[in-house]
């Protein structure tokens, strides 16, 4: 099914994608800003956006050009003060990035998570169990999403299991202020300095079990890999990113496989086609919807003229259901390669963590598909609002049991 634009849908130029009707549903307004051309020029902000899958990805790889260091976010680093000391890994480039990234890559590779595999294997089938015993509606998002990543992730990290849950609000207002200080921001940020405190302590050495992956990106500041005060900055990274974005992979995985009747019973048949749904779902529903860059030099993209230090916002999540790179790209297809999607970025920038995602979200699917034969919408979800990221609130799903 194509998305069109309503007619209370606004042109291009007046898109305002932090206001609340737009998060609420962005799908129409993604339409429009494709249509209106390569590069469009948001007025309220004065930023040019980009929504179309090929200069989405080009400007992604481009970091020459395109650079994260003024910030991914609507401020501009050149002119003004972030909020808390920029990320050493999404907000840093070449030579300032490569250390961090050269330090934190090796640790979170494919071949590296396998020693957690089978103990996160164990969990999911824990969680999953624990949920089927309640019933055969559940919610999706609460029941489930959230409550996986943070029982197995911090643990990954190294951190003991008191305050846990202020990992979703941390990472919940860290993505927020990303965009205007609007009242997403301005809502929060009275209740936030425990929070961050919190965070903080967190990331010290002394506060970090002897076997996760804080303590080893600790043992590489102890080799002279990275700097002593770069250290807790690339383990506060880890926290801030490795748990909002896990829990909407989750549950975009549940929401495509409700809506899609037929694929659970598909993915019982042929469990080589988890790594397929995965894929599949996060480019419907691209967890970061939206990343700004800023230009480093005078630039032309699709016949347009943005000059050194314009900001450009790139909208992921439209460039994830561009027609012109998808076919039918509204639709959940087992039988698509969903491979080049944006979700978690692309280039020297791509998601350091994207394999601790993927891994969380193929335990959960995989111990759901051992218990049941189908999932159903069961009531109406709630999206959660966030000026950067998507996900729900709540997703209320019933479940027959195989």
């Amino acid at each position: 099914m194509s998305i069109v634009e309503s007619p209370s849908t606004p042109d291009a130029a007046s898109i305002d994608p932090f206001d609340l009707e737009f998060l609420r549903d962005p799908l129409p307004h993604h339409a429009v800003l494709r249509d209106a051309g390569p590069v469009v020029r948001l007025e309220k902000y004065g930023v040019y956006a980009m929504a179309r899958y090929d200069e989405v990805h080009a400007a992604l790889v481009d970091w020459q050009n395109f650079q994260s260091a003024a910030g991914v976010g609507l401020s501009n680093f050149r002119h003004e003060k972030p909020w808390r000391p920029p990320s050493v890994l999404l907000e840093a480039d070449p030579p300032r990035h490569d250390a961090p990234r050269a330090v934190v890559a090796p640790l979170l590779t494919t071949r590296r998570l396998r020693d957690l595999e089978q103990s996160w294997r164990a969990d999911a089938a824990t969680v999953v169990a624990a949920v089927l015993d309640r019933g055969d509606e559940f919610d999706a998002v609460t029941d489930l999403a959230e409550v996986f990543p943070l029982r197995v992730f911090p643990d990954a990290v190294g951190i003991g299991t008191e305050g846990r849950e202020n990992l979703l609000p941390y990472g919940d207002f860290a993505f927020n202020a990303f965009g205007p200080p609007n009242e997403l921001v301005t809502g929060a940020a009275p209740h936030m300095p425990p929070v961050t405190e919190w965070i903080s302590r967190q990331c010290l050495r002394e506060n970090l079990t002897d076997d996760g992956f804080g303590a080893q990106i600790w043992a590489a500041a102890d080799r002279g890999e990275i700097s002593p005060e770069h250290a807790p900055m690339i383990v506060r990274s880890l926290l801030t990113a490795g748990v909002d974005t896990t829990v909407t992979g989750i549950a975009a995985i549940v929401h495509a496989l409700a809506h899609s009747p037929g694929s659970v019973a598909r993915l019982r048949a042929d469990r080589s086609l988890t790594r397929t749904a995965f894929e599949e779902a996060v480019r419907l529903e691209s967890p970061v919807q939206t990343f700004f860059r800023t230009a480093t030099r005078d630039l032309r993209v699709g016949g347009v003229d943005i000059a050194d230090g314009e900001k450009i916002l790139m909208f992921l999540g439209a460039a994830n259901r561009d027609p012109r790179r998808w076919a039918d790209p509204d639709t959940f297809d087992l039988d698509r390669d969903p491979s080049g999607h944006v979700a978690f970025g692309m280039g020297i920038h791509q998601c350091v963590g994207q394999h601790i995602a993927r891994l969380e979200a193929i335990c959960v699917l995989d111990a759901l598909l051992d218990r049941i034969v189908e999932v159903e919408p069961a009531g109406p979800e709630r999206r959660h609002l966030n000026n950067t990221l998507r996900g729900w609130e709540s997703m209320p799903v019933r479940v027959r049991r195989g």
